[in-house]
């Protein structure tokens, strides 16, 4: 039985499909559900890098102030989406939660961080060409410690 799943959540429509699966699951099992958002600090490092020395207290603020901002977007992002999930299924006990990293390796780590039983991700860029580039799920499948549901969230 899971007594922890964590949901990976962007803007799209597929990630509110696979949202809406973990509260059901969730409610099924009395589990508590994280929903996560993950944010990506790569544009920022690459800004900090390519200062020279002398610009690095201007350089560092600013890479500071945008890290922040993405966090913040982040979180965001999660709220808005836990807040849709309580409002549907009141009992559930959701936690958005902003999580830093690629979005494959940031839900692995967070569900190891909070001792979660379950992932849930949608299967969006599973499909086309998008498969050989990778997806979200086809990541978390290689590295999570629990198991993995791939929500199926496009057409029929």
């Amino acid at each position: 039985m899971a007594e922890i799943i964590v949901v990976g959540v962007d803007e799209s429509e597929t990630a509110r499909k696979a949202a809406q699966k973990a509260a059901s699951l969730a409610a099924a099992f009395g589990a508590e559900l994280h929903v996560a958002t993950a944010f990506n600090t790569h544009k920022a490092e690459t800004l900090q890098s390519i200062h020279s020395q002398s610009e690095s207290d201007a350089v560092s603020k600013a890479y500071r102030t945008l890290v922040a901002q993405y966090a913040a977007d982040a979180e965001a992002t999660a709220s808005e989406i836990a807040e849709e999930l309580r409002s549907s299924s009141p009992e559930l006990t959701v936690i958005p939660k902003a999580v830093e990293g690629k979005p494959g390796a940031a839900l692995s780590d967070e569900a190891a961080r909070v001792g979660a039983d379950l992932i849930v991700v949608g299967n969006k860029r599973v499909q086309g060409i998008a498969r050989v580039l990778g997806s979200v799920a086809r990541t978390v499948a290689s590295e999570a410690k629990c198991d993995l549901y791939i929500v199926h969230t496009h057409q029929r």
